[in-house]
């Protein structure tokens, strides 16, 4: 039987960290305004997305942080293998158990067809539980597609397609590890 303690999570590191936590979007806009601007514009043309409501735990999207239980490097070496040209490129790691399931739920995001969002339904959720972990932690197949016929032009957003772990609120950073891919 799988436990927790089993299973890393992974979240892109960020580039000029402040303070000693990892915060969700809606506590930087307090804690650190700059911050939360250039974060915010990634959402730009999708606001609507930070409003949206994650059913378990209960909270709107701009209050959870977003990891991914799928190691990023063999999306990064598909990509590669493709002939784009892709640094190496730095990631926090997380042991999953030291998230509270009971705030914590993985997100089954389905693709945007033709650049047009669907919000999710109760069934794109499911419980942060090992066996669900056990399930999600490798690459999907359309997911190393996707990537393997990227164009070059095109913006490298590895996790599009792939399961998220959302955790509604903050992690130390003394919690976190680092790998580079």
């Amino acid at each position: 039987m799988p436990q927790l303690s089993d299973f890393t999570l992974y979240h892109r590191a960020v580039r000029d960290v402040r303070g000693d936590t990892l915060l969700p979007l809606s506590a930087l806009q307090v804690a650190f305004p700059d911050v939360y601007e250039r974060e915010a514009a990634k959402y730009r043309g999708r606001e609507a997305l930070s409003r949206e409501q994650v059913a378990p735990p209960s909270c709107l999207w701009s209050d959870v942080l977003f990891f991914s239980p799928v190691h990023p490097g063999p999306l990064l070496d598909t990509v590669r293998k493709s002939g784009r040209a892709v640094p190496p490129v730095r990631f926090w790691t997380l042991n999953a158990s030291k998230l509270d399931p009971r705030r914590a739920c993985i997100r089954f995001v389905r693709p945007w067809p033709g650049g047009v969002y669907s919000p999710p339904r109760p069934e794109d959720d499911a419980p942060f539980t090992p066996e669900e972990l056990a399930r999600v932690a490798r690459p999907p197949a359309a997911t190393l597609t996707r990537l393997g016929h990227l164009p070059r032009e095109a913006p490298l957003i590895l996790w599009s397609d792939v399961p998220h772990v959302l955790y509604r609120g903050q992690v130390p950073l003394d919690l976190l590890g680092e790998v580079l891919t």
